[in-house]
């Protein structure tokens, strides 16, 4: 009978599960999550699924349709645009735009990173939407961002302005910070820009409004947000050495301790945790019985490496073991996914990796079907007898 089966670790692997107390982060955020991008372990998650005003940081969105939509042509960054009387009327933070104005994408794109423009938003949400309006654009966002998995987010508009409806989670704001990263690496670096001066309009809005950037951290985006229902909110993210952190935090009551908020994180985050190799590519991890086969045991390998986020202070035992549904029939091919390696350091979520079969093994011949059988025989006659007796 296949059942699910739990093996021991060998006693190589055990001696890498170093044991890790973790102890949470606090924050004055009304919602915040974090996450360790190599890894993509969670190392916080405070409302993360609640869809709430995303304000500013919903541009995000609307960056990341501009940029599909250069990277396959369908704008250019030398393509000017025309201004909307729509466009020109939105107030807030904007660049200061005119009916009058055919501004180029790589400006407006520039105009939204780093001076949150709502115009410049508006002008790129004409130019995409399927129907010519930033309402037909706000739909188009929301389908797509439901396309990526985004399943908390839905948009009224193009820019974050305070509509009813218009919502995002901290979760899907993570999500979009990624793919930003990961889908776009020819453009992220415009969200690193501290400073960017339009046709010398505006003086007193040339500069990011990201705290981080102006701090010797890594820090190198994304995204602030604020209005009155919103809060001060910031979706950020730094590099140090081999390792990036995303995070975004919201709800908070200044400028100042968004600011100090997002300061703490970046550095716990860094400080507290680092990336280990938990096994290699190859490495035996368990054996696996084996039902019907030339050989009746298989070793259980990673594909690949497994590297994990592991916090640095160790006082507690960390458990894992590998679990599989078994005994496994053969033939087993090799590299087939015959099992999960589960560990759960205290503090943070579950790591399950796939293993694999070591090495392929055949079907058994003649004899071994034999012995098998016979060994499933003697076994339900045993049972037999003992039900016979009342043992």
């Amino acid at each position: 009978m296949i059942r699910v089966m739990k093996t021991t670790l060998t006693a190589a692997f055990v001696l890498l599960l170093a044991g890790t107390q973790v102890f949470a982060f606090e924050t004055k955020a009304k919602a915040a999550f974090v996450m360790d991008q190599g890894t993509g372990t969670i190392l916080m998650s405070k409302n993360a699924d609640e869809a709430l005003p995303p304000a500013s940081m919903s541009k995000l969105m609307t960056l990341y349709l501009a940029f599909e939509a250069v990277t396959k042509g369908r704008l250019s960054m030398e393509e000017r645009l025309p201004v909307s009387q729509h466009a020109m009327n939105y107030g807030g933070s904007t660049m200061f735009l005119d009916t009058t104005d055919k501004v180029k994408v790589a400006d407006l794109l520039r105009g939204i990173i780093v001076l949150s423009g709502n115009d410049a938003c508006a002008v790129l949400a004409e130019a995409l939407s399927p129907d010519g309006t930033e309402a037909g654009f706000a739909r188009m966002m929301t389908r797509r961002a439901r396309q990526l998995g985004m399943t908390n987010s839905t948009f009224a508009n193009s820019n974050g302005w305070p509509a009813p409806g218009h919502r995002m989670s901290m979760r899907d704001l993570a999500l979009l910070a990624n793919l930003l990263i990961t889908d776009f690496p020819e453009f992220y670096p415009m969200f690193a820009e501290t400073e960017f001066q339009f046709d010398g309009r505006a003086p007193g809005n040339t500069k990011n409004r990201n705290p981080l950037l102006y701090l010797d951290i890594g820090a190198d985006g994304l995204k602030t947000g604020h209005t009155s229902e919103a809060g001060y909110g910031l979706v950020g993210s730094a590099r140090q050495g081999n390792r990036r952190v995303i995070f975004v935090i919201s709800g908070l009551q200044s400028a100042a301790s968004r600011a100090e908020v997002s300061e703490q994180i970046v550095n716990w985050a860094f400080r507290q945790f680092s990336e280990t190799k938990l096994a290699r590519e190859g490495e035996r991890i368990a054996e696996a019985q084996v039902w019907m086969g030339k050989d009746n045991r298989v070793g259980l390998v990673p594909a690949q490496d497994i590297d994990v986020l592991w916090p640095v202070l160790s006082e507690d035992d960390v458990k894992g073991e590998v679990v599989y549904y078994g005994p496994v029939e053969a033939p087993i091919a090799e590299g087939q996914k015959l099992a999960d390696l589960v560990v759960t350091p205290e503090g943070l979520p579950e790591i399950r990796v796939p293993l694999v079969a070591e090495k392929a093994v055949a079907q058994g011949g003649f004899t071994v079907r034999m012995r098998t059988a016979l060994t499933v025989l003697l076994s339900q006659m045993g049972n037999s007898d003992e039900e016979a007796s009342g043992t």
